[in-house]
């Protein structure tokens, strides 16, 4: 299943390889997306998170979504979880996906 989540994430993110090269590459126990080389986007336990700042943060809150929590002891807060139905619009989701990459 986890494999066929991560394969449905790249093709929902298609749009993105318009203004870039996407790729995903495996790291500790997930997968992390880059497009021409920056990190934005984490695949892990079926889910996709996407890097966030103070004010990008406001629409996942809104949304209900979490931060990225790899294990009991480990939160990324800057890394947060994409809403389930945005999954399925893959222009929306590109957008958002393309405001991860509008800070470091």
């Amino acid at each position: 299943m986890e494999d066929s989540f991560r394969g449905f994430v790249i093709e929902q993110l298609e749009p993105l390889s318009k203004i870039g090269e996407l790729k995903m590459r495996a790291m500790f126990g997930a997968h992390g997306l880059y497009l021409s080389g920056k990190f934005f986007g984490i695949i892990h336990g079926g889910r996709l998170y996407l890097k966030t700042d103070e004010k990008s943060r406001e629409k996942y809150l809104e949304a209900g979504m979490k931060p990225f929590k790899p294990n009991k002891k480990q939160t990324l807060k800057n890394y947060y979880e994409v809403p389930a139905d945005l999954l399925e619009d893959s222009e929306e989701l590109s957008v958002w996906a393309g405001g991860s990459l509008d800070f470091e």
